[in-house]
């Protein structure tokens, strides 16, 4: 699923210009920290409310996209 809307945002009035989710100051690397330290999608997104599930979702699926646009690159 890709979205046709942007997913992440950056902004030097928003956290110094850190990726965050559009409408969020949540930074969207938030999202893989929790998921790397063996959290589920369902706790980053308790802990995170202001993050919807289909924004989560589509930023998982845009960057396998991109992490398998890239092994086929390479």
């Amino acid at each position: 699923m890709t979205s046709a809307q942007p997913l992440v945002h950056s902004d030097p009035d928003i956290l110094g210009g850190t990726p965050v989710f559009m409408g969020t100051r949540v930074p969207a690397h938030t999202l893989l920290d929790y998921l790397s330290a063996g959290d589920s999608l369902e706790v980053f997104l308790d802990h995170f409310p202001t993050v919807s599930r289909e924004q989560a979702i589509a930023a998982l699926e845009q960057a396998n996209e991109l992490l398998v646009a890239h092994a086929h690159s390479a």
